[in-house]
């Protein structure tokens, strides 16, 4: 009894063990995963031409990989970087999102405008949606019933019913939109427009923008303030948004949506992850081949990681 007694007591003090950090290196051709405590590289995985979107399932089972220029979507045991198998994707996929349970899987296919749903249990494609010119941005709603695309040239946010597939409305942003990501109750969606230099906040019930978020960055020119990557905490009080080669990522107060603070990170911030516990904020910079370690609650950077090749996606393993 007693050592079972002792036995118990160590695995309650035992901390907690840290999550892998996986990072696509577009140009390398491989994903570079770190430790989310050490914030150290643990290693390097081959993983298909040109990397892009990456995800993991929510029981952090298997890690999906958008390898664009081999049409297709590549997926990996995490914990070992062996492939799986793969899933058919449409050409050029470029980013994706899981439905919130897990299944099904819906990409982006940027050169043939289409929207392809695939089933990541069967590997069959769903459906195909046809959309705007130049897919890019794939959001879900929190209940998974809503799924968002952006369309680069069309300049639109699409919204798809994820029952029947269709496009229920379409709401038109500022130039170029990359990104499309809801707050964790559902109350917003946040769309960034690259070229447009603008987060256009819309009401996700009326189909509507109530405000468009802008940047000012003294001594960096306007046309270098390019919106990409938006990450928001799990209770909705800060917004980050990825600020392409201003080199900055900008923190939004999530009530007012309102610029309280630039971060300078490395050379054309992408993309974001955060941590589970919402400890760090990892940043892919595709210029610097590095990625920023941002602590969330006290909105600084505290260390840069070099990883591979034109970091492009980052996903953090759930816990």
């Amino acid at each position: 009894m007693r050592h079972l007694l002792t036995l118990i007591l160590c695995l309650a003090a035992a901390p907690a063990m840290a999550n892998r950090v996986f990072v696509s290196n577009e140009k390398g051709n491989d994903v570079t995963v770190l430790d989310s405590d050490t914030l150290e590289v643990i290693g390097t995985y081959p993983v298909g031409n040109r990397p892009r979107g990456i995800t993991i399932s929510p029981d952090g089972s298997e890690l999906y990989v958008c390898a664009s220029d081999d049409d297709l979507v590549r997926v990996f045991d995490p914990e070992t970087m062996e492939e799986l198998h793969t899933l058919p994707s449409g050409p050029d996929p470029e980013l994706f999102v899981l439905h919130p349970s897990g299944n099904p899987l819906y990409i982006a296919n940027e050169d043939d405008n289409l929207v392809t749903v695939v089933d990541t249990e069967t590997h069959q494609v769903l459906a195909e949606i046809p959309v705007g010119v130049e897919p890019e941005g794939m959001g879900v709603s929190p209940d998974g019933k809503v799924v968002i695309n952006t369309s680069e040239t069309t300049n639109m946010a699409h919204f798809i019913d994820t029952d029947s597939f269709e496009i229920f409305a379409n709401v038109l942003v500022d130039s170029r939109p990359r990104f499309a990501e809801y707050n964790h109750d559902g109350s917003k969606l946040y769309v960034s427009a690259e070229i447009g230099g603008t987060v256009s906040v819309i009401d996700p019930e009326s189909q509507q923008i109530v405000h468009k978020i802008e940047f000012d960055i003294p001594g960096v020119l306007p046309e270098a303030i390019q919106p990409v990557g938006v990450r928001v905490t799990q209770d909705g009080r800060k917004v980050f948004v990825a600020l392409g080669p201003a080199n900055r990522v900008a923190i939004v107060d999530g009530e007012t949506d309102r610029v309280t603070d630039y971060l300078l990170v490395g050379q054309r911030v992408w993309q974001m992850a955060f941590t589970p516990d919402e400890k760090y904020l990892f940043t892919t910079n595709g210029n610097s081949n590095d990625v920023s370690v941002i602590d969330v609650a006290a909105e600084r950077v505290v260390k840069s990681v070099p990883v591979g090749q034109q970091p492009w996606g980052v996903v953090v393993a759930p816990d």
